[in-house]
């Protein structure tokens, strides 16, 4: 009834952005001083982006994705997802770390998938192994169900981490430079994965790189940060699946010089939560 009216009289209800970052400022202390790891860094993620979180080492990209994680309480400004405000870890964000050790090793590949389903409550064993299965499956480990980490290629427990994550069903995937570790053929064979695997899905994830090229792959929408503190420089559209190589190699240098330039884009400093 609602939408017919708005459909008579010609509004449309905005849908809300999935996760709000709002002017956030992060810091961490280390032993001698208080480190400012982002200056009042805004950003939104709709449903089903590639969201990638792109600068150098140090501006505070997994710093931020901390925070989102519910790891790390702003100083200033403030995250929401899905309206709510993010004040601790939770099973609607689930995280995948650049270490081959995140997973536990005393347990199999199938156990390592279902622990967080089973230990959250979600599901029973049976439901939690089915579920597990089925991951698995689709991240092409079928066959290494059984298997223990250490009998894993660094590659093969990425999947297993990531096939954990997915199991869960979070609102978001959190990616902390996921493939860094890898060799290059690996790394980019992880990619195409990552890549296939969110066509058959359409989940969302926020994916943290330094590496320009792998954002330009991975996300459908680029946050250029600056160097430390972090802020916000740009905020670009990814590139069509398929896009030439001119159109990568001209997006690649765009992406350079604004990361290297001094100033923030006027465009996004002016945007809500945003500021120079």
């Amino acid at each position: 009834m609602a939408d017919a009216a708005r459909a008579a009289t010609g509004t449309t209800r905005v849908e809300r952005s999935l996760l709000e970052v709002r002017a956030v400022t992060l810091q961490y202390k280390t032993k001698d001083h208080l480190v400012t790891a982002t200056y009042r860094v805004g950003f939104d993620v709709h449903r089903s982006d590639r969201f990638v979180l792109l600068g150098p080492s140090g501006c505070g990209k997994s710093t931020l994705l901390k925070a989102v994680g519910g790891y790390l309480k702003p100083v200033e400004g403030e995250i929401r997802l899905k309206g709510e405000a993010v004040t601790r870890p939770g099973p609607d964000r689930m995280m995948v770390f650049q270490e081959f050790d995140q997973l536990l090793p005393w347990r199999t590949v199938k156990e390592n998938v279902m622990f967080p389903l089973q230990a959250s409550g979600r599901l029973p064993r049976a439901g939690a192994e089915e579920k597990a299965l089925d991951y698995i499956a689709k991240v092409n480990l079928s066959a290494f169900a059984d298997s223990f980490p250490h009998m894993l290629s660094g590659g093969m427990k990425q999947r297993v981490a990531i096939a954990r994550g997915m199991a869960m069903e979070p609102d978001i995937l959190l990616m902390d430079e996921p493939f860094a570790a890898l060799d290059a053929l690996t790394r980019r064979k992880m990619q195409d994965e990552l890549l296939a695997l969110w066509e058959g899905t359409r989940f969302t994830v926020l994916f943290v790189t330094h590496s320009i090229p792998e954002a330009i792959k991975i996300g459908s929408r680029i946050l250029l940060l600056s160097p430390h503190p972090g802020q916000v420089k740009a905020e670009i559209d990814g590139l069509s699946p398929g896009a030439s190589a001119n159109a990568v190699a001209a997006l690649e240098q765009r992406i350079h010089s604004t990361l290297f330039s001094d100033s923030v884009e006027e465009a996004v400093a002016e945007r809500p939560g945003v500021r120079a």
